[in-house]
């Protein structure tokens, strides 16, 4: 693909453009409000961890929650979609290396920073965070926002989901192991159960329950947070149960914040002018820049429920944290984006062959 603008394969249909002023976020977007309930499921779960025969039910109904989040999931990926979108291979195959090899690399050098920045399970935390897939949503509202290759920010999104099912637990027993604060080989068999099956089940299901779920995906939608806090509330009283919340300190998570500022900073530098040094158009380098610098909280922390167990509220602490940055981070940079001017002629289709040759 040249300089010029994306194939007319790629370019957005009324319809497309439809969905994305509902998904297009408030052009004042100071805090997430989910970000906030996240904090306040937190902040119960301080006062009132879930003990005994609560923590019991709880630890059920989170499990259970979990497989029917991905069955969602897998019921709302179209396959078709997905299947259009290899047409722009070349763009979705630079925002899977973006999300699931350059940033763990990034994760990986952060060890360095053990122990004067961050603390041992904090890091793990972080490198946590650099596995799990890329966000659909944001990346779409961003991408529209600053005037960019929304179909492909949908596909992009769709495609990271759908590989971080698989990729980021083999990633996590690769680079975490044994280490990894409760993570164990083990894990990988409550993945393929509890999220892996769920959402094959999802897929082959769609055909049925598609349309039904289309038309309740606000309740739906509901039921997807709701089972979210579930699991958030079930993984902190476990921490606070066990204690760990005394490994972290006021400065510690200072400079957790700071390292998360950097790479994020790195992550959206690299994906703008790398997919500007790979020749992409305009359009496309801001679906790159938005799909591939942000990571997912939706997949992230029921991944790391499973993977870390009484574990995992010190292991999603970098990823709600960096959830909520790169929200405002990318807010900023969607409206400046949009403000810039349109590039010049478009290329013909053979000027584009050419370039990408």
């Amino acid at each position: 693909m040249g300089r010029g603008s994306p194939s007319p394969d790629a370019r957005p249909s009324n319809r497309t453009w439809s969905t994305v002023k509902r998904l297009s976020w408030p052009s004042r977007m100071p805090v997430d409000p989910y970000i906030l309930l996240l904090l306040g499921t937190v902040g119960f779960a301080a006062l009132l961890p879930a003990r005994g025969v609560g923590a019991e039910v709880a630890s059920g109904a989170s499990t259970a929650a979990i497989a029917f989040l991905f069955f969602l999931y897998g019921a709302r990926l179209s396959t078709r979609e997905a299947l259009d979108g290899l047409k722009h291979w070349r763009l979705h195959a630079t925002v899977l290396a973006c999300t699931f090899l350059v940033f763990p690399l990034l994760g990986l050098a952060a060890r360095g920073l053990v122990p004067v920045f961050l603390t041992q399970p904090l890091y793990q935390g972080l490198l946590f965070l650099t596995l799990v897939p890329s966000t659909i949503q944001s990346s779409i509202a961003f991408t529209s926002i600053a005037r960019g290759n929304v179909p492909a920010a949908i596909c992009a999104g769709s495609f990271s989901s759908l590989v971080g099912i698989v990729v980021t637990p083999l990633l996590a027993a690769a680079l975490l192991g044994g280490s990894g604060g409760g993570f164990s080989p083990d894990s990988l068999v409550e993945i393929v159960v509890q999220l892996l099956v769920p959402f094959v089940a999802g897929q082959l299901l769609r055909r049925w329950i598609g349309g039904f779920v289309a038309r309740h995906k606000k309740v739906l939608g509901l039921v997807d947070r709701g089972s979210i806090l579930l699991v958030v509330y079930t993984a902190f009283s476990e921490g606070m149960v066990q204690g760990i919340w005394h490994q972290v300190s006021v400065v510690r998570l200072g400079g957790l914040l700071l390292v998360e500022a950097v790479l994020l900073a790195v992550m959206l530098a690299l994906t703008w002018y790398g997919a500007k040094a790979l020749r992409f158009g305009r359009e496309d380098r801001i679906a790159i820049q938005f799909a591939g610098s942000k990571k997912s909280l939706a997949s992230g922390l029921p991944m790391a429920s499973v993977l870390f167990g009484a574990h995992a509220s010190l292991a999603v602490l970098p990823l709600m944290l960096f959830h909520q940055m790169q929200l405002m981070v990318c807010a900023v940079i969607a409206k400046r984006r949009a403000r810039d001017p349109l590039e010049g002629p478009r290329e013909s289709a053979d000027e584009r062959a050419a370039a990408a040759a």
